[in-house]
């Protein structure tokens, strides 16, 4: 299976001035828009966080932070807004890398499917009420 980097934008709704931009892997495993903890301070105060748990592929439980509101912006793609879950990641662990991953809830608001063939986000062109 191939890999997904789509480039992102996070912005702090209520400090726009704070931001983050980067290739963000998508994970379709993933709920949400997960960022390393020690990118944290780049998005500055947030008005709402609160501890939330993250359960793993393998069945482990971590703590993470959820932060909130935030915008989140796919390349090519409308913005939504949403939170973003800090989570410790160590560097010198390969299976929990720095690198940011990008959940189905954020794809789905932004109306970007997964095209497995093309690896590659595509649009979506009705949001989904079924």
């Amino acid at each position: 299976m191939g890999r997904i980097v789509a480039q992102t934008r996070v912005t702090n709704l209520f400090d726009p001035d704070k931001s983050i931009q980067c290739g963000m892997l998508v994970d379709t495993g993933a709920g949400a828009l997960i960022l390393p903890s020690a990118w944290k301070e780049r998005l500055g105060d947030f008005r709402r966080s609160e501890t939330v748990e993250l359960q793993m592929a393998n069945g482990d439980v971590l703590r993470g932070e959820a932060c909130w509101p935030v915008e989140i912006e796919i390349e090519g793609f409308r913005p939504v807004a949403n939170e973003v879950v800090f989570l410790e990641m160590d560097e010198g662990d390969e299976e929990m890398s720095q690198e940011p991953l990008l959940g189905y809830v954020i794809l789905e608001q932004a109306q970007a499917a997964v095209d497995m063939l093309g690896h590659r986000l595509v649009p979506v062109r009705y949001i989904d009420m079924k």
